[in-house]
């Protein structure tokens, strides 16, 4: 991980866990997670979890698109 804040940008919450090379906050983590469920269920975890970090940052990326704003506290 070489991130010291929340990829998403804007918010300031504190790192949970990876998402590719970069990392998220709890809160994205979680939306991410359920992202990635609503896309292709248990077949979407597996081929994810089967990715390099770099094949991730795609998948980051195509997610990050969706998240219109930071979260709010």
């Amino acid at each position: 991980m070489n991130a010291d804040s929340c990829l998403i940008g804007g918010c300031t919450e504190p790192l949970y866990a990876p998402a590719g090379t970069q990392s998220l906050c709890r809160e994205h983590f979680l939306h991410f997670v359920a992202w990635r469920k609503k896309k292709g269920g248990l077949g979407m975890f597996k081929k994810y979890s089967a990715m390099s970090m770099e094949e991730r940052d795609a998948i980051v990326e195509e997610w990050a698109q969706t998240v219109s704003s930071p979260s709010a506290s």
